[in-house]
């Protein structure tokens, strides 16, 4: 029965993913808390989880050239480092998983609230931007690919300790430093640097043993095919209605994770 529960909560996950493109990380781990799995299990099997969901959209965007590689690399330079030596961290000083399971819990729900406000302000994050004093602008432009590495290297330390991050705070960044960027060459830069993120955090995870190999399992036969279902739905639902209540879903699991 708890194979089943696993199965159907992979496809639940994934339809909202396909429905409304926030990340799965997003609404997998805290999903799996709920479940009782202990913060590292879940942090190190949802990033596992998601490399692998993601890594079909990326050989899509390839194929259609959505994907700019260089600021991709400037991303990645920065977090994968990052992400193993925060996987080094956890390793060499601290006993056990449970040690640093509240600041992981912490990370989590900091970043839930992060994630929800981005996408709640999305809209007004790229008006700020476009308002902003000239003078602003033009330093973000002359060194937007040093602000980048920087980027990637909080990023990988997020995510690396909270799965969260690499989808919506990761395209807010890329929305401020690259405004010309089309939004379809944001989603699949965003989704090609989430891909070796997650795949090194979670491998990091692995060697720490926070992987459920039997969950990451049942997660990926129930998601896989209802994200592409729920890509297929969403040009029929009302993707603005969805949105901001899963974002306030996320802000109040935040404020849950981050203070209590």
């Amino acid at each position: 029965m708890d194979l089943l529960l696993y199965i159907l909560s992979g496809a639940a996950v994934g339809l909202a993913v396909g429905l409304t493109g926030v990340g799965g990380g997003s609404l997998m781990t805290p999903l799996l808390l709920l479940f009782g799995f202990p913060p590292h299990i879940a942090i190190g099997t949802d990033l596992l989880y998601a490399s692998i969901t993601k890594a079909s959209g990326v050989i899509a965007h390839h194929k259609q050239k959505t994907v700019d590689w260089k600021i991709m690399g400037s991303l990645a330079i920065g977090s994968l480092p990052v992400s193993a030596v925060t996987v080094w961290l956890l390793a060499n000083y601290f006993p056990s998983p449970e040690s640093y399971a509240h600041i992981l819990t912490h990370s989590l729900g900091a970043m839930l609230m992060l994630t929800a406000g981005v996408l709640l302000l999305k809209g007004r994050i790229n008006k700020l931007h476009h308002s902003s004093n000239g003078s602003v602008r033009r330093f973000l432009e002359q060194h937007k690919y040093r602000f980048t590495v920087l980027m990637g290297a909080l990023l990988g330390f997020c995510v690396t300790l909270s799965s969260v991050g690499a989808g919506a705070f990761g395209a807010a960044i890329l929305l401020i430093l690259f405004p010309a960027l089309s939004a379809i060459r944001i989603i699949g830069t965003d989704l090609a640097h989430a891909v070796p993120l997650t795949l090194i955090a979670g491998i990091g995870h692995m060697l720490l043993g926070n992987v459920d190999y039997q969950l990451l399992a049942a997660l990926l036969v129930g998601s896989l095919p209802a994200i592409h279902l729920g890509t297929r739905l969403s040009s029929r639902l009302p993707n603005r209605v969805l949105q901001p209540i899963l974002s306030s879903m996320l802000l109040g699991l935040g404020i849950k994770y981050a203070f209590f």
